[in-house]
């Protein structure tokens, strides 16, 4: 059933004229991309807006042969199709209107990590932007040594937050703008191979697909979506990094920039988000960590509070309380969801029940932790 869904998927995918935000809308209305074809003919009545031209375009031989190739050279060489019903499947990214339909995987670290930092910036990174991200991902990696840090494998700060993260013994995932038959820049292969181990590559890409400009754009969506918060190190007025930034805010994600001299270029765009609140500005490991509730070293961890402290809870939110008494730091809503098996509507609203009760609070990036 599993695979029959990844054809059925990557089938989707390729069929010509439909595109990346018809072929999502199809899928979550009808639930997966097998449902599609197998209620083909009937879209225009299970459908509104759906035509007889989709009923007829979705009859495309070509693109389930396309598709099986593409599984048997995932087989072939170690690469996982996720699909968005998938639990490897980031769940963050789920959650975006614009998510990929299907993502190529080879690695080894969960891509549902409980804290995802992405890492970002500009590929002429001055010895600036370099000791900055050095030594925040280094002090990161102290207070929370399972943070997954995301990037983009591109020259300057990208392959830098990579580096960083294999030093420091954290995994690091870094999302291509292409097909996983090649590695691009070439120059970054050596770093790409050690990731694999400590991390993994990422794409939604088919083998075969060019490392094309207008790739790296989708790509930055599924950088800015798959974490809790988008750090900018170093940017200039425009650029690749500050759509990723703007990317994570309309996601609703957590944006933070690290500051820059005023006549620096590579620091100008960095200063114009935080200039107009749409990163906040931090210094060091510290201040993210605190901005992001996620800090243990300027509080207490809470005691856990005894259960017939609660007034009475529903067995929803009982699973809900169990699973935050375990994790003193809180749990981000898209783990809870895991974790829980409740849909994402139905936790939201339990947690603000829960909220409104006194029993949990809610921090930055979306974490959730007990009242203690």
């Amino acid at each position: 059933m599993k695979h029959d869904e990844q054809i059925f998927t990557l089938a989707l995918t390729r069929i010509p004229g439909l595109g990346q935000t018809g072929a999502f809308h199809l899928v979550k209305n009808l639930g997966s991309a097998m449902a599609v074809f197998q209620h083909r003919t009937e879209l225009p009545q299970l459908i509104p807006g759906a035509t007889e031209k989709l009923v007829k375009i979705l009859d495309c031989p070509e693109a389930f042969k396309r598709a099986e190739e593409e599984l048997a050279y995932a087989a072939k060489n170690q690469i996982r199709c996720l699909t968005l019903n998938d639990e490897e499947y980031p769940s963050r990214l789920r959650e975006c209107e614009d998510a990929p339909l299907a993502l190529f995987y080879r690695g080894n670290a969960p891509l549902n990590a409980l804290r995802v930092v992405s890492v970002v910036g500009t590929r002429h990174a001055t010895s600036y932007g370099q000791c900055l991200c050095n030594s925040f991902i280094a002090d990161l990696s102290e207070a929370l040594p399972d943070v997954l840090i995301v990037s983009g494998l591109a020259y300057g700060i990208d392959i830098y937050a990579h580096q960083a993260a294999l030093q420091n013994g954290l995994n690091t995932v870094g999302v291509l703008a292409h097909g996983l038959d090649r590695i691009y820049p070439s120059a970054h292969r050596h770093s790409a191979i050690k990731m694999l181990e400590q991390g993994g590559l990422l794409t939604e890409f088919m083998s075969g697909t060019n490392p094309d400009r207008q790739n790296f754009v989708k790509r930055n969506r599924i950088v800015a979506g798959m974490a809790d918060a988008t750090l900018v190190v170093e940017s200039a007025a425009k650029g690749g990094a500050l759509i990723t930034a703007e990317l994570a805010e309309s996601y609703h994600r957590d944006c933070f920039a690290f500051p820059g001299r005023t006549n620096d270029e590579f620091s100008a765009g960095c200063n114009e988000l935080i200039r107009n609140n749409r990163a906040a500005l931090i210094t060091c490991a510290d201040d993210f960590l605190q901005a992001m509730g996620w800090s243990t070293k300027y509080k207490t961890k809470p005691e856990n509070i005894q259960r017939q402290l609660f007034p009475e809870l529903t067995e929803e939110e009982q699973i809900i309380v169990n699973l935050l008494q375990k994790s003193p730091d809180g749990i981000q809503i898209n783990t809870l969801v895991i974790e829980s098996n409740i849909p994402i509507n139905r936790i939201s609203m339990l947690l603000f029940e829960l909220e409104m009760k006194g029993i949990v609070r809610p921090m930055a990036g979306g974490v959730y932790r007990i009242v203690g």
